[in-house]
């Protein structure tokens, strides 16, 4: 499994939400299989994003749609308060 894994700061969670949330169909296009929004206790003015796709090319095409159609304009991210750091992982299943 391949996750794109985001963090970056906000300035208002409703409004970061309502704007996740106008770009499912997107996500669902590109291939997203799960997705898992977390905010830190301890600083809810940042985000980490956790999105799965079965493939690192799938991955990197919509990380590249995130730089140049969503975090480039703030009218498609207008809750975001800086640079949004992003990785792409391959996970791999661990026993506990």
């Amino acid at each position: 499994m391949i996750t794109l894994h985001i963090e970056h700061a906000i300035s208002d969670y409703p409004a970061w939400r309502a704007a996740f949330d106008r770009f499912a169909g997107a996500r669902r296009e590109a291939g997203v299989l799960g997705a898992r929004v977390a905010v830190p206790l301890d600083d809810p003015q940042h985000i980490v994003i956790d999105l799965d796709f079965d493939s690192q090319e799938q991955a990197r095409f919509f990380l590249d749609f995130l730089r140049t159609t969503v975090w480039s304009t703030s009218a498609n991210s207008p809750a975001l308060a800086g640079a949004p750091e992003a990785v792409i992982l391959r996970r791999f299943a661990v026993d506990v």
